[in-house]
């Protein structure tokens, strides 16, 4: 095996494209433990870490470019994810344990596309977009576009994700992310992403994404359309809870069988719609 560390993306997509068995490295708690497994062998790996591009944050007013080698740790711990930003904020905390935190990238959660997994759900929920660099260049893509299957994405040969865009939202949102696991660092048997706006009582929006449920992050727009313009009573959560929990294709393992997921979903969406309303309260006590 090779090993390579280039200082920018241009000279990390050129690597990549060069070698048909090559894999970036970041955090590389996944990646290590599968090859130390004997379940990957690349011919080439390349390290991202001196690539300073990717471990910037940049504000603007419409929201943030969060840098792919942004670590957990930074991200649960960065004030400007607020608001409907929060999402991910909230799932970065409690992702895993501290020292897969300390290590693991946003970029890498994303890239791996392990469907149990928290992040990848949070982004979806916040509508985030994922910037790709490759041989022709930059595209920008949804997250929803990227995640294609159980540890797939849909990166071309020679291509790496640089940054992922998060937009603010609507003023006023929230986000908040809630797992439910047999221990507080394993991955979670179901978690759940929203984005949840109030107008009084009214809900002015909303956007749910589920994990551990399917190959990829579970968004059902019927589910989002079901909640908005109600005062998310405890029927109409039920009812979106079963539109998402139809659509799910969660597999038994020893988490969880795929019916106990199912059950689950509902419960777990009003529980995380009471919790989100309640910081809505705390943060505008006036509205």
């Amino acid at each position: 095996m090779n090993y390579a560390e280039p200082t920018t993306v241009e000279e990390g997509v050129a690597l990549l494209a060069s070698t048909q068995n090559a894999r970036c490295l970041a955090g590389g708690a996944t990646l290590v433990a599968m090859m130390n497994a004997r379940l990957l062998a690349p011919a080439l790996l390349i390290s991202l870490h001196r690539m300073e591009e990717l471990s910037t944050l940049t504000e603007t007013p419409e929201g943030l470019w969060l840098g792919a080698m942004l670590t957990h740790r930074t991200l649960a711990a960065e004030p400007r994810l607020s608001g409907a930003l929060e999402v991910i904020r909230s799932a970065a905390s409690q992702l895993a344990h501290p020292a897969i935190r300390n290590m693991g990238t946003i970029g890498g959660s994303l890239c791996l596309a392990d469907p149990s997994t928290e992040l990848p759900v949070a982004l979806v929920a916040a509508s985030a977009q994922a910037e790709i660099a490759g041989p022709e260049g930059r595209r920008v893509i949804p997250v929803e576009s990227l995640l294609v299957d159980r540890f797939q994405t849909s990166l071309r040969q020679g291509e790496l994700v640089t940054r992922i865009w998060v937009p603010r939202g609507i003023p006023g949102a929230v986000g908040h992310h809630l797992r439910f696991s047999r221990v507080a660092s394993d991955y979670p048997t179901v978690s759940i992403s929203l984005v949840l706006a109030l107008e009084g009582r009214t809900c002015r929006q909303a956007r749910v994404a589920v994990g551990s449920c399917g190959p990829m992050p579970l968004h059902v727009e019927a589910a989002d359309q079901r909640l908005v313009g109600t005062a998310l009573e405890t029927h109409v959560l039920t009812e979106a809870g079963h539109l998402l929990a139809r659509a799910a294709t969660p597999r038994d393992d020893v988490r969880g069988t795929a019916e106990y997921r199912r059950l689950l979903i509902p419960r777990l969406l009003g529980r995380a719609v009471a919790q989100a309303q309640e910081r809505l309260a705390q943060e505008h006590p006036h509205v």
